[in-house]
């Protein structure tokens, strides 16, 4: 995207027909009967993988990389069950991953399951300076 995308922002308002949901729901159809008459539920409140891609591009084009960066791991990340992604903070945790392989193994399944690479990059980096640090004590 062109550095035309900080003209964007905030997209609610500048580009509503471009924010959807993970379900694919647009922000108009977001309103309180919907939800009452069960036409909304807790699934599609999920933002999409490539509305949070759109927001990484506007951040990026305002001089913010590492909040694009983020926003491009969170794009990621839509995809990964809520088990999985505890899991993976909890190993993140200082004191509960046992080893480096420990991680890279969860990396390489954030990876091979769900394309996941700059998580599974950002996990293996945790890995390597964890092991450089000796961090790999059990504490709880």
């Amino acid at each position: 995207m062109s550095s035309d995308a900080r003209n964007l922002y905030p997209l609610s308002e500048k580009a509503p027909h471009l924010v959807r949901s993970k379900t694919g729901l647009r922000l108009e159809d977001f309103t309180v009967d919907a939800v009452l008459e069960g036409r909304v539920g807790a699934q599609d409140l999920a933002i999409s993988p490539a509305v949070l891609r759109l927001q990484a591009d506007i951040a990026r084009a305002t001089g913010r990389d590492r909040l694009a960066e983020n926003f491009e791991r969170a794009a990621e990340l839509v995809a990964v069950p809520q088990e999985t992604l505890l899991n993976t903070y909890e190993l993140l945790r200082p004191g509960r991953a046992r080893s480096a392989e420990e991680l890279r193994a969860q990396a390489a399944l954030m990876r091979r399951d769900y394309g996941a690479t700059r998580i599974a990059a950002m996990i293996e980096e945790a890995a390597d300076v964890c092991e450089r640090r000796g961090l790999f004590t059990k504490r709880f």
